[in-house]
């Protein structure tokens, strides 16, 4: 279904260009470890393995910050171990070390890894399992929760958008949030440790970009890695937020896919 237009397109103007960027080729190069399930030896042979997305996101957020960001911050240095929350509607976390990905929340599928707006993020598997087998449910039905009735939507019962849970002053939006932030904060935890610590830690998206508390809350669940918020840099989303006395880089970058798009396309052609 997915390649009909470019057969079609191919069919019209063979003589045209035309250049996929795929959003899970910036983590290719993730080790083996990384990027197995512990299933049967014959699904990986298949393909069934994490692969990763937002690619074209973390690549941009990589090259903005050591290209853009660090050289003209007092010379802090370029490269490291970077973790960057890419925190939109769909959301998740990637693991960078010297430029290249590492390990990231999203897997074989974009519903792996953190809460998102109507997303589950990561589930216990045996969970799908009882809601088939002793629920019920017909996969179809799962797949549509999992998806699209599920994350934020789901646990506040109000809104996928995080600007009207912030605005709302009901119980059940405040603990929506504090389970998306706990996410966060559990998952990055997970890639401080592949990463074997952390120097910079990076916000972009719409929720990572221009919500406020969120970056506070994930932050403060940060601190025993060393990260210390500069409050009023915070708020106003100022690009450097992290205070003086933090030994980790606490950075608002917005992201750039379409630009990344651009680049791989006049790369290649």
């Amino acid at each position: 279904m997915a390649w009909r237009p470019v057969r079609a397109l191919a069919a019209l103007r063979p003589d045209l260009p035309q250049v996929a960027c795929f959003d899970t080729a910036f983590h290719a190069d993730q080790p083996p470890v990384a990027r197995t399930f512990p299933l049967p030896r014959r699904y990986r042979d298949a393909g069934v393995i994490r692969y990763g997305f937002h690619g074209l996101s973390y690549d941009y957020i990589n090259r903005a910050l050591n290209d853009r960001i660090l050289p003209t911050h007092g010379g802090v240095a370029t490269g490291g171990r970077v973790i960057v929350a890419h925190l939109g509607n769909g959301a998740s976390l990637c693991a960078i070390h010297d430029g290249k990905s590492v390990a990231s929340t999203m897997g074989f599928t974009a519903v792996e890894g953190l809460m998102m707006g109507t997303r589950s993020g990561s589930l216990d598997p045996g969970l799908v399992l009882h809601l088939i087998l002793q629920e019920g449910m017909a996969p179809e039905a799962v797949q549509q929760m999992l998806y699209k009735e599920s994350g934020l939507l789901g646990v506040s019962g109000i809104s996928g958008d995080m600007r009207e849970l912030l605005q709302c002053d009901a119980p059940e939006a405040a603990e929506a949030i504090e389970l998306f932030v706990y996410r966060i904060v559990s998952e990055i935890g997970s890639l401080a440790a592949a990463l074997g610590g952390l120097d910079h830690l990076v916000f972009t998206a719409g929720i990572g970009e221009r919500a406020p508390p969120v970056r506070a809350a994930v932050v403060e669940g940060c601190q025993w890695l060393g990260a210390v918020l500069d409050p009023t840099a915070n708020q106003a989303d100022a690009t450097d937020i992290a205070a003086e006395s933090s030994r980790v880089g606490l950075w608002v970058i917005p992201t750039d896919e379409e630009r990344m798009i651009a680049w791989h396309t006049a790369s290649t052609v």
